[in-house]
């Protein structure tokens, strides 16, 4: 036999047992316990029993093969006994087992002919089956069995066969059954509501394979009945309607003899769970059936906004989840529906009135929905970004910060509740904002309005780039904050608040009515009053705003009052007629254009119908009406308005009723919170036909970080209020885990929340009350977790998320200094991350005195987000403070094991990568820090070790940041001049610890050789800056000064390369060098590298003979030392020639030579004397420094300085100075040398005891002459090509005359009378090989030589001048200025006077100096003092006489030069003036002398 025929036969079988089974039931006696009566087989139909056997004849002579067979010949037969009514229950039982029992065995399928009618004949015999003459036990079984095949039945392949009509009989029988349960057993009960839930997955799981049909598009509920689509969309969508209308089951409830009805919660909780099947199975397929998709946007959400604000807390639990099932598979299609469920469920349901229970409920709904991945974006892009709607998001953040806040004692459940749905938003917002892998920009963040672009009309993303829909998202919410703000001043006053608009670009220009409008109909909180007064304003403008305002109105399909209501909702009307008149005339327009019948003919019948209802709603409401408006008043009063005709009946009394029963209300009058009303949901539903779909989109970078700053301060007050007032450690946890997900978050343009977090978690480390005391708070710190918990959160955020702190590095730098002095940091504050050998004496890790380890600059910084909760949990599951005693730690040294796991060291380590803000910042914060700003010391030592850790920690931060110098230590100097002009600032300690850790940093900065010579003059600057506040630093701070400068010098000379540079080392090397234990240091210092010659440039020559002279000039200093500096000093000359030689020389050089030491500019010099050769300038000041070398008190260094000045002049040669040049350098070193010598050797000679120090002056005098005459032979030639040559040599004439007339007083006779006399007659005698003084016709130097010669040394005359006979007079005239000469005759006789010439009347007198080319002035033999050189002069005119010339008259420059350095005393008063008559002096110039005897004063 084959294996199909055992399968058919077996099929057989099973069908035999069955008929038997069914018939064996039939003929089964009554049971004498029964109350019921059972016939005997003649009595049952017999029609039953006939097909029974027949069936049972044909078992086993089939045809054919079963399951070609129709299954109506072998169900009809157990069909019939479950129809008839007089069957026993039992029969019924047995005959539903026997065709579940064939619909599992799969007899037949959906191919089978017959199939169709049969599945349905069974469907309508199983659900038609009565149950009269059964007991309940009996009937209870029956129904289950029932709800088995109907469940077989929904479930069997052929099922798809079913009708719509069957589908539907088959829920609504289920249904029954359940309903009937509910009296009965709860075995009964619990079968009937999983059979409803089998059916219901059954239905809608096949949802996805359903086709869309053409009629689903149409609005109406109807359609082509003609057109069969079996089992389809149409039971679907009447089992979903049948679903719906459950939750609106109402059950009576009488209390206290009142029956009133309630909702049925039993019942809307088994159809929410039945929904939730179906939305759950049916997916998005939902919304590809429009039909079911307006059951849910309508019906269904309507029902659950309705039931969700007056429900039982397990209710609101399950509409929370349906709408969170709706939102993830239908929220393109319930943008409007969803914003109504949060704004009138869920927000409103977490308010205090709510009892705490619904409250907790609400929060949870609200958290499950957050919890989803991109609700939060999508909610923000949906609603908060867009102007028409609310701030879903925000209001969200806000309402959990409003709940978790602290208010007392222990946390509530719905405390910690809330403050976890505020964490799952912090975390998932920095999760998407803070992706490793995401590319998108992190800027910029600011956003403004540039351009008008109208506020309410939304793009489709699909038609934008991602970055362009991003921008234009923002865009939007910047509009809508801003039209909040114009609300706020419209309420305030309506031209503000309008201007506001225009001047943010919400309206356009001219303005357009509709901006005006759609700000009026949408913006919340608008003061209704004033909308009305506008929107009635007979303007012309304000009527098209009235009339723009009505068209965002959508009165279709609405009944009047239900449209005014709407309407009037919006505004508050206006208490003048006219404008009354104005608004119900735009509305009775629209309502009459858009009403859905024609009940009114025209719109002055709405307009009519309108001012009636207005008017019947005061009379209803107002309590001051004391008889009412009767319905057949109301009627009466409005016949005939239609047109002339009146309106229905039915349609007045609807209208009369419905404002009598509820008055017309305006929108948020009172203030009890308003619900969602029928014409509120009208209208929202009519607006979500117009409005775009609801955008669905991932996360955005920028849009996720501005979704933060919207609830950014609740956020971080929430956050530190409930670390402060918990003690939970897993909340505790959790708010140092939201702690890190904000810093994650502001490291994206939210800096201001991150100094403010700082802030906050700061005040919890105790390390910044200011009244606590040291042990006060180390006792806190060590005893209680909270304050370690945020000292290691602070110093980890402040680690991982450094580029992004401002301000907050103030709190952060006191609590660290806070540290410092509880002695709580580590030896060393910064470890290296590597030890690595250096050639400096000071490592790149260099450990400073309060334990600062400075980094290697090319060190970086990478920022790790990761790994930061890891090592807080590492910190929570520490030992115990028990455990820790148990192991023998004591609190200092657990302490210590929670500082090192701050790393605070890497903060100024690695702070390379810091941009530059939050560099500026922290670097301000440490100078601040360091000048005492909010800072109490205790004592002078606390205060010395915490300015040196700042110091120290500024520079780990420089160092760490040497390739970016010049950027930003600008503005450190800024922060260093701005707090030394605080009040109480003092520069001890604060510059002391400041140039030691600036000259550090020198070195680094030296060591690391830059072109950048901007860094090296901002160090010195800084370093000049810090000695100038307080000098006294370099004698505190000599040694390290000196060893740091030594090294510069030594070992970095190649890399100084500014001139400031150069001035400010040798500064300090001559400064600090000059103490005992400096000295030898400092001067083998400026001997190498004057030695050696190679680092020595013309930017550094005159520092170097600076610093030079300062060694020479210090007292008791070692003479051989000096001796060989000045043999240095006048070896540089080579350099000088050499630089010349190489053209180094630039006779424009603007290169300052100023020196500190120096009391003459070079600078001003180069001005006053017109240098052009900065060369010869260089060569200047080594002459100068060796002039001032030659004052010394020791003579063998005055003699050797003279010796040194005079081998300077001699390799000078090759300089090739100009005439100019040469005689300058002798005014300014060998004259003024000579000069200063001789006026040092007289005031010897006055001092008593003082005969060596005068003998030994002379003998330096002799010496400096000697140097003249032979510097003046050398230059000979140059020199008299010089125009002033005769001035020149008349002043050494001069010079040779005063050493001839020395006199030593007490002292005795000088020798230099011995030594002049044959310089003379060298010098005159090379003069004359050079036919330099030979009598020349035009020429006087020759005559005047002869003169002075007879005046200085008379017994030369005939050696020197053999054949020339004396002169008398010789006349000079010295050109003053452009207005008048002054005529001077001056007599050379044997006293060698000098007599003033008459001026011309009517000039200003100018006396100028007759200078060098005298050696005195007398005035009838008595010399003019040299300290009164303006005394009061007289002079004669032909027609006055003498006449007093005034000093007053005199110029400051006049007689500067007459008497300069001559040995004239003050008690030389007396004088007496000759004058040279004019008339007399033309004639053979005779000599008139007129006596005049006067005081100087």
């Amino acid at each position: 036999m084959t294996k199909i025929k055992r399968k058919e036969l077996g099929l057989s079988c099973m069908l035999n047992t069955e008929v038997g089974a069914v018939l064996a039931v039939i003929r089964r006696a009554p049971e004498s316990n029964t109350q019921f009566y059972h016939s005997s087989e003649e009595n049952y139909d017999s029609s039953i029993l006939q097909s029974l056997k027949s069936l049972r004849g044909l078992i086993f002579n089939p045809q054919q093969q079963w399951r070609t067979i129709d299954p109506s010949v072998y169900l009809s037969p157990f069909l019939d006994v479950i129809q008839c009514d007089d069957v026993p229950a039992a029969a019924t039982g047995v005959a539903l087992s026997s065709i579940l029992k064939i619909l599992k065995f799969e007899i037949f399928d959906e191919k089978t002919p017959g199939a169709r009618d049969a599945m349905n004949s069974a469907v309508t015999a199983i659900t038609g089956c009565r149950l009269e003459k059964t007991d309940s036990v009996s009937e209870d079984a029956v129904m289950m069995r029932i709800l088995q095949v109907l469940t077989a039945i929904m479930k069997h392949s052929t099922s798809v066969l079913l009708t719509d009509h069957s589908v539907c009989t088959i829920v609504n029988t289920c249904f029954q059954v359940v309903q009937q349960s509910a009296s009965r057993g709860d075995l009964l009960q619990r079968s009937a509501r999983y059979t409803m839930h089998e059916l219901i997955q059954t239905i809608f799981s096949r949802l996805p394979d359903i086709e869309v049909r053409d009629w689903e598009d149409s609005e109406s509920d109807t359609e082509d009945n003609n057109l069969y689509s079996g089992y389809g969309i149409r039971s679907t969508v009447d089992v979903f309607h049948f679903l719906c209308s459950l939750l609106n089951v109402m059950e009576v409830v009488e209390t206290e003899g009142l029956t009133t009805q309630t909702a049925d919660e039993d019942v809307q909780l088994f159809a929410l769970v039945l929904i939730n099947s179906a939305i759950e199975l049916s997916g998005d397929s939902i919304g590809k059936h429009p039909k079911l998709l307006r059951m849910v946007q309508d019906d269904l959400f309507h029902h659950l906004i309705h039931y969700g604000t007056c429900s039982s807390p397990l209710v609101l639990s399950m509409i929370c989840s349906t709408v969170l099932n709706i939102y993830h598979f239908l929220r393109r299609s319930i943008r409007l529906q969803l914003e109504a469920f949060y704004s009138f469920v869920l927000l409103r349901g977490t308010s205090s009135r709510i009892p705490i229970q619904l409250q907790e409920v609400a929060v949870e709904g609200i958290i499950n929905f957050c919890r989803q991945p991109t609700f939060i974006m999508e909610v923000y892009v949906n609603y908060d970004c867009d102007p028409i709607f609310r701030n879903v998001f925000e209001e969200i953040g806000k309402l959990l910060c409003k709940h978790a806040f602290p208010t007392g004692g222990p946390l509530t459940s719905l405390q910690v509740q809330a403050f976890e749905g505020l964490a799952v938003i912090i975390h998932n917002i920095a999760d998407n904002v803070d992706k490793e892998d995401d590319s998108s920009p992190s800027g910029p963040y600011t956003i403004e309005v540039s351009e008008y672009r109208p506020f309410w009309e939304e793009k489709s993303k699909e038609n934008e780039d991602l970055e362009t829909w991003v921008d234009y998202v923002r865009v939007r919410k910047a509009q809508k904050r801003k039209i909040l703000i114009a609300g706020n001043h419209f309420n305030r006053d309506e031209k503000k608040g309008l201007e506001y608009l225009k001047i943010s670009q919400l309206i356009s220009d001219p303005p357009d009515p509709k901006a005006h409008a759609f700000f009026f109909r949408y913006t919340p909180r608008l003061d209704k009053t004033m909308i009305g007064d506008f929107l009635g304003d007979p303007d012309d403008f304000h009527i098209q705003v009235l009339k723009e305002f009505t068209e965002t109105f959508e009165f279709s399909g609405m009944i009047l009052d239900t449209a005014l209501r709407t309407f009037l909702e919006t505004f508050r009307l206006p208490g003048e007629s006219q404008k009354i008149h104005r608004i119900l005339e735009a509305f009775s327009e629209k309502f009459y254009d858009q009403q859905s019948s024609e009940i009114f003919v025209t719109k002055d019948s709405v307009f009519i119908l309108c001012y009636s209802l207005i008017m019947l709603n005061t009379d209803q409401h107002n309590p001051q009406v004391k008889k009412k408006m009767t319905e057949e008043e109301f009627i009466r009063n409005n016949r005939a308005i239609n047109g002339g005709n009146d309106l229905p009946r039915e349609y007045l009394s609807e209208l009369f009723h419905s404002i009598s029963t509820s008055a017309i209300t305006l929108f948020g009058q009172s203030n009890t919170p308003v619900g969602m009303n029928p014409n509120r949901w009208i209208q929202l539903i009519k607006r979500a036909k117009l409005m775009k779909p609801f955008i669905v989109c991932d996360f955005d970078r920028q849009l996720g970080r501005d979704m933060f700053a919207a609830i950014a301060g609740p956020s971080v007050a929430t956050l530190a209020a409930i670390f402060e007032h918990t003690d939970d450690e897993e909340i505790l946890h959790e708010c140092i885990e939201g702690l890190f997900s904000i810093a994650r978050i502001t490291q994206y343009g939210l800096e201001d929340t991150l100094d403010e977090l700082l802030a906050t978690f700061c005040k919890f480390t105790t390390l910044l009350n200011p009244y606590a005391s040291a042990e006060e708070t180390l006792y806190a710190f060590s005893n209680d977790m909270k304050p370690r918990m945020a000292t290691l959160a602070v110093f980890t955020i402040a680690n991982s998320f450094k580029d992004s702190i401002r301000g907050g590095w103030r709190t952060i730098v006191e609590c660290l200094l806070k540290l410092k002095r509880l002695k709580l940091l580590p030896q060393s504050v910064v470890e290296p991350d590597n030890a690595s050998a250096s050639s400096n004496d000071l490592q790149p890790h260099e450990r400073s005195e309060s334990g600062v380890i400075f980094p290697d600059p090319k060190s970086g910084n990478r920022r790790h987000n990761s790994g930061l909760i890891g090592r807080f949990s590492h910190f929570l599951s520490m030992e115990t403070v028990e455990e820790n005693l148990n192991l023998g730690v004591s609190e200092f040294e657990q302490n210590l094991k929670i500082i090192q796991q701050c790393q605070i060291g890497s903060i100024f380590n690695n702070s390379s990568s810091l941009p530059d803000d939050p560099l500026l910042n922290l670097g301000r914060s440490l100078i601040f820090a360091a000048a005492g700003k909010g800072q109490k010391f205790n004592t002078s030592v606390e205060e010395e070790e915490t300015v040196g850790f700042c110091w120290d920690l500024i520079l780990s931060i420089a160092s760490a940041n040497i390739h970016r110098f010049a950027t930003f230590w600008p503005h450190y100097f800024e922060y260093l001049h701005g707090v030394s002009q605080f009040p109480l600032f003092s520069p001890i300690p604060f510059a002391e610890k400041a140039i030691g850790a600036l000259m550090k940093f020198c070195l680094k900065l030296l060591a690391s050789y830059r072109s950048d010579k901007l860094s090296e003059e901002l160090i010195f600057k800084s370093i000049n800056f810090m000695w100038k506040l307080e000098k006294e630093i370099l004698d505190t701070c000599y040694q390290f000064l000196t060893q740091s400068v030594s090294k510069i010098i030594i070992e970095y000379p190649a890399n100084l390369q500014t001139q400031l540079g150069w001035k400010s080392v040798l500064h300090l090397l001559s400064v600090t060098g000059r103490h005992p234990e400096t000295y030898e240091q400092g001067v083998e210092t400026l001997t190498m590298l004057m030695s050696d010659g190679v680092h020595i440039s013309r930017t550094n020559y005159a520092y170097c003979i600076d610093c030079a002279f300062g060694f020479v000039a210090l007292r008791n200093s070692p003479l051989e030392r000096n001796m060989k500096i000045m043999d240095l000093m006048s070896g540089s000359v080579n350099l000088l020639v050499q630089w010349y030689r190489n053209s180094y020389s630039d006779p424009g050089s603007s290169v300052s030579v100023t020196s500190n030491n120096s009391s003459s500019s070079m600078e001003d010099n180069s001005k006053a004397f017109g240098f052009s050769n900065f060369t010869v300038n260089l060569f200047v000041k080594l002459g100068e420094a060796l002039r001032k070398t030659s004052l010394a008190r020791r003579e063998e260094l005055r003699n050797h300085a003279i010796m040194c000045l005079q081998k300077s002049f001699t390799l000078a040669e090759e300089l090739y100075f100009t005439p100019t040049n040469i005689i300058n350098c002798f005014n300014l070193v060998i004259f003024a040398m000579v000069d200063d010598l001789h006026e040092k050797m007289l005031e010897y000679s006055r001092r008593e005891n003082a005969e060596r120090e005068t003998r030994s002056m002379e003998g330096t005098l002799k010496l400096s002459m000697e140097l003249l005459t032979e510097v003046y032979l050398q230059y000979l030639k140059l020199i008299s090509e010089s125009s002033e040559f005769r001035t020149f040599w008349l002043g050494i004439l001069r010079r040779m005359d005063t050493c001839m007339k020395a006199d030593l007083g007490a002292y005795g006779e000088s020798k230099l009378p011995n030594t002049i006399p044959d310089l003379l007659i060298k010098i005159i005698r090379r003069m004359k090989e050079k036919d330099i003084l030979v009598p020349k016709e035009g020429d006087d130097l020759w005559e005047i030589t002869y003169i002075q010669i007879q005046w200085i040394a008379p017994s030369l005359k005939e050696e020197l001048f053999p054949d020339v006979e004396g002169r008398g007079w010789v006349e000079l005239e010295l050109v003053l200025d452009q207005k008048s000469a002054l005529h001077l005759l001056t007599g050379f006789v044997t006293n060698s006077d000098l007599n003033l010439g008459r001026l011309k009347p009517g000039l200003a007198a100018s006396v100028q100096a007759v200078s060098d080319s005298y050696n005195r002035i007398t005035f009838d033999g008595r010399r003019l003092p040299k300290q009164k050189c303006l005394a009061e002069l007289y002079f004669f005119t032909p027609l006055f006489g003498f006449l007093p010339l005034s000093a007053a008259w005199i110029p400051g420059v006049l007689l500067c030069g007459i008497c300069t350095c001559y040995g004239y005393r003050k008690h030389d008063t007396g004088f007496m003036v000759r004058v040279i008559d004019e008339s007399q002096a033309s004639h053979g110039r005779k000599e008139t002398t007129n006596p005049y005897n006067g005081m100087v004063e």
